[in-house]
């Protein structure tokens, strides 16, 4: 097995596929499948990832690898199958599908040490070794390649005496603290510390304490612990009885926090009755793919909770998802109540380093629950035994960038691996979740009530154009304002929602109606109120806001829209007393800003908390007793199918903040379309006659889930380009697919042109198409040169959730 077959990260059509290299005698034992190695390709040195190993190969001149970049593979035999699945069903390359189960700190410059493991003794080590760890317990990568120690040191790190750490240039770096530890042995210790004179009372305190302990300490703590100076710690170090060094600690984002451990809880019958059959797939290890179907504050949270303490006295793993949003320490909270260390968190608030560490955790068997966004589903886990998603119709969980896979499908392919459960769980299931289940290929499991059966809160609709015309011009209805003054006085919290998606300030002449559009690209400019500027959401183009008109020069020129700050101002002007917590991608920018907000509410240092998207699921605070909806239909007049869909969830999950505890809860939604049957159904919360209505148009209109969607967009700089390229793929496609199959198309982007270069796209519709996916892959081999050298670009996305 001297010849390896490596994926090079070069993304372009000619290298997607394996390259044969000769495997060098000396790194024979080292290099494996799943192994990220250096390789000559053409005049440079790249990474690439080595896929298998093989005996001969038909090319004759074989070129070496240079060197491996890590002593155990990153990849697992799991995830190399995956990597081809991935690359199959998203039409990407190889090497994005590689790239994107890996953390960012072994995707940059690096630079390689290996260092003794923990509680490894530099004497542990063959004579051979002893003296390059001498100096500093560590030895950079490039030196044990010159001194041809690689294959020695593979042994120990198969012991576990020494590890590989990636120093990553300006990225990530392993953090170390000086800790401090008894140099000699126990008796000796004992000896020392009688030996020492009454005056040296801080010298006496360190060696009591580790007369108690023998591990290594961190020198901060314990200067703190024992209230004494570095100086008495320096003196014992020059006797030889201490010794300092620098040892890694993980970079822990709840370092912070003291999580009490919690034992499960009492489950109700229809708890009981929804986790049974989850619990006997555990048992028998088998696949099965279960829709948990729950109102909001039913208690699917409790449900995840105990199938994973299923899982882990089995010995298995489970990896949880949670939308980005609803990522809040109050979800960690639970899990690491439950858990306590063996769980690792990985979301998008961490910084590089913070991931690397969770990553790393993962891969050492340190861990064995991982609740995370999206990209967790690649967890290096071997021994699955479940995977959760939960709030499954969250369309956050589908990537938007090469590869453009959906975490759902993810999981499918990997519990079908293990042999496991998958447990969708939503009040409020994606259409093509809850068709699925009524067809029987997912199994249904309901939880129609909340817990201790709680009422779901009352819902009023109100209509805003009723409010125009008797003269009400605020953004609070007179029934929403009423309610939130009532609250005040019984000291009771409320949750101010604004629905901003789709819906921007922009600037406009009440006089012309000019509005100011970005030069690059064919959109409204946002105008963003805390440093009085014009930006472009899109390619971030920024200008100044004009005082007079550009077209009429005249003064009359205006912001519309209502942003956060603007209801804010508002609200203090008309409650002066309120205490009110705004959460806006403006005030939650800051690390860990998110987190203090929600505690600050919880503890009740705010009366109101007002906020978009990410106030709108996970919350569950006892005192919230009115949900107030500002503006429930900004969504239905974006162009997409599903826009009626995501108004219904997301009404419906605002909805459920509201009343979770002891005191009854109320929601009132203000909309300017109180007969849309969207805003109606979430009204009474009515999901199943929603899905109804909803399923009709669908049919009618053939979208998902009655058919599948392919969306190819093609953009270049000039406009004559992108119409003619997109005619000729749209005929080409037409010309492989039955008469079934619907092309629409070419038209132009919903956003016509962003940063300067025209966007035009085709859609497909269609239930069966075989020959689909190679016209497709025909399309991108054809134009891979254009699209090589920048001009042109072609982008398609095989289950598209964002049509712009």
């Amino acid at each position: 097995m001297n010849i390896a077959s490596v994926i090079v990260d070069v993304p372009a059509k000619q290298t997607d596929k394996t390259f044969d290299y000769k495997i060098p005698e000396k790194y024979l034992d080292v290099i494996k499948p799943g192994t990220r190695v250096i390789v000559p390709f053409g005049p440079r040195k790249i990474q690439g990832f080595v896929t298998g190993l093989k005996d001969h190969s038909s090319f004759s001149k074989l070129r070496a690898i240079i060197e491996p970049l890590d002593l155990t593979p990153v990849l697992n035999q799991e995830l190399l199958e995956l990597g081809e699945w991935l690359t199959e069903h998203t039409l990407s390359y190889k090497i994005s599908s590689y790239q994107v189960m890996l953390p960012a700190a072994l995707k940059a410059k690096y630079e390689k040490k290996i260092i003794l493991a923990k509680g490894t003794d530099i004497q542990d080590l063959p004579e051979s070794l002893l003296n390059h760890f001498k100096e500093s317990n560590e030895l950079t990568w490039d030196d044990a390649v010159s001194k041809g120690l690689v294959r020695q040191l593979q042994k120990e790190a198969a012991e576990g005496r020494v590890e590989v750490v990636y120093q990553v240039k300006d990225r990530v770096r392993k953090k170390l603290l000086k800790h401090v530890y008894p140099a000699i042995a126990l008796d000796q210790l004992e000896e020392a510390r009688d030996s020492l004179s009454s005056q040296a009372s801080g010298q006496q305190a360190i060696l009591d304490f580790f007369l108690e302990r023998q591990e290594p300490v961190e020198q901060r703590l314990l200067l703190s612990t024992l209230g004494i100076s570095q100086a008495s710690v320096q003196s014992l170090v020059k006797k030889g009885i201490l010794k300092v060094e620098e040892l890694e600690v993980y970079r822990d984002p709840y370092s912070e926090r003291q999580f009490d451990r919690k034992t499960a809880l009492e489950l109700t019958d229809a708890q009981e009755k929804a986790i049974s059959p989850i619990l006997s797939f555990i048992e028998r290890d088998a696949y099965e793919v279960f829709l948990l179907y729950g109102v909001t504050g039913s208690g699917k949270t409790e449900i995840y909770l105990q199938s994973i303490q299923e899982v882990l006295s089995k010995g298995k793993e489970a990896i949880v998802l949670v939308p980005e949003i609803s990522l809040t320490p109050q979800m960690v909270t639970r899990f690491k109540e439950r858990f306590g260390d063996l769980v690792a968190v990985m979301h998008s608030g961490l910084s590089a380093g913070e991931k690397y560490d969770e990553w790393r955790k993962i891969q050492r068997k340190e861990v064995k629950v991982v609740v995370g966004a999206r990209s967790a589903i690649f967890a290096p886990f071997e021994n699955i035994g479940i995977i959760i998603i939960d709030e499954e119709h969250e369309t956050s969980y589908k990537q938007e960038e090469n590869p453009r896979y959906h975490a759902r499908d993810v999981a499918i392919q990997r519990a079908k691996t293990y042999n496991c459960p998958v447990v969708l769980g939503s009040a409020t299931p994606s259409l093509e979740s809850f068709a699925r289940a009524q067809k029987g290929r997912y199994s249904l499991l309901s939880l129609p009530k909340r817990m201790n059966n709680q009422a779901l809160p009352t819902v009023e609709i109100v209509d805003m154009r009723e409010e125009l015309r008797t003269g009400n011009r605020s953004m609070f209805s007179v029934k929403l304002f009423e309610k939130i003054k009532d609250r005040l006085e019984k000291k009771e919290q409320t949750v101010l929602f604004l629905n901003k998606r789709g819906h921007s300030s922009f600037v406009m002449c009440r006089d012309c109606g000019y509005v100011m559009n970005c030069p690059h690209c064919d959109i409204t400019l946002t105008y963003h109120r805390y440093n009085e500027q014009m930006k472009c959401h899109y390619c971030g183009y920024e200008d100044r806001v004009p005082t007079i008109c550009p077209e009429c020069n005249s003064e009359h020129i205006r912001y519309f829209g209502t942003g956060t700050q603007k209801v804010e101002e508002e609200l203090h002007k008309l409650l002066p007393e309120a205490r009110v917590i705004r959460m806006d991608v403006d005030t939650t920018g800051r690390k860990g800003a998110h987190e203090k907000l929600l505690t600050a509410f919880q503890e009740g240092h705010a009366d109101i908390l007002l906020g978009t998207q990410m106030i709108a699921k996970g919350l569950d605070f006892p005192n919230i007793t009115l949900v107030g909806v500002l503006s429930a239909d900004t969504m239905l007049n974006l162009p997409d199918f599903r826009s009626s869909e995501k108004t219904f969830q997301l009404l419906t999950q605002v909805s459920g903040r509201a009343g979770r505890h002891l005191l009854p809860g109320e929601v009132v939604i203000q909309t300017y379309t109180p007969e849309h049957y969207s805003v109606e159904l979430a009204g009474t919360q009515d999901f199943d006659r929603f899905y109804q209505h909803e399923m009709l148009v669908r049919k009618v209109h053939q979208y998902p889930p009655f058919y599948f969607l392919s969306l190819v967009t093609v953009s270049h700089e000039e406009l004559m380009k992108v119409v003619s390229v997109t005619e000729k793929i749209a005929k080409y496609i037409s010309s492989k697919l039955s008469k079934d199959a619907v092309v629409l198309g070419p038209v132009a982007s919903p956003i016509p042109r962003i940063n300067d270069r025209y966007r035009y796209q085709c859609l497909i519709k269609y239930k069966k198409e075989p020959e689909l996916n190679n016209a497709l892959k025909a399309i991108l081999d054809h134009y891979q040169q254009e699209t090589g050298t920048g001009g042109l670009q072609i982008s398609i996305d095989l289950n598209p959730y964002i049509m712009m």
